[in-house]
């Protein structure tokens, strides 16, 4: 047996070897592997739970909406036989000229509404938590 020969067969065993270890040995790395896909599974199932609390605290803010749209008509149509949509931009002002300290009648000669109109949208700047004191 040559020099050669002896060489390449000491890399042989030495190459079925480091095979046979490698098969055995724990992959390093799994570990890692498994603890991110845990943490994965965990941050879509937190986003799913909030996204579904955020459902459900939107329909209920749309449903506590819908008695108060309900109720204002109600009171404002026992004073005028027409009711009329208010422009938001017109509420705003409302708003604004009750902050600065105006009368209703005053607020209601700048915007162009009833008295009662300026108290409603008032009453509904109010529930909505546009405070004017």
């Amino acid at each position: 047996m040559t020099f050669l020969e002896s060489i390449m067969l000491a890399l042989l065993i030495i190459s079925i070897g480091l095979f046979v270890l490698s098969v055995f040995l724990k992959d390093p790395y799994k570990e890692l592997r498994e603890e991110m896909d845990q943490m994965s599974m965990q941050q879509i199932q937190e986003m799913y739970q909030i996204k579904k609390k955020l459902k459900v605290l939107e329909e209920e803010l749309l449903v506590a909406d819908d008695p108060f749209i309900q109720h204002v008509p109600a009171e404002s149509s026992a004073h005028s036989s027409v009711k009329r949509e208010v422009h938001e931009i017109i509420k705003n002002q409302v708003m604004l000229l009750t902050r600065q300290g105006l009368s209703v009648e005053q607020i209601a000669r700048q915007s162009s509404l009833s008295p009662d109109e300026v108290r409603t949208i008032q009453t509904e700047m109010k529930f909505r938590g546009h405070g004017y004191e």
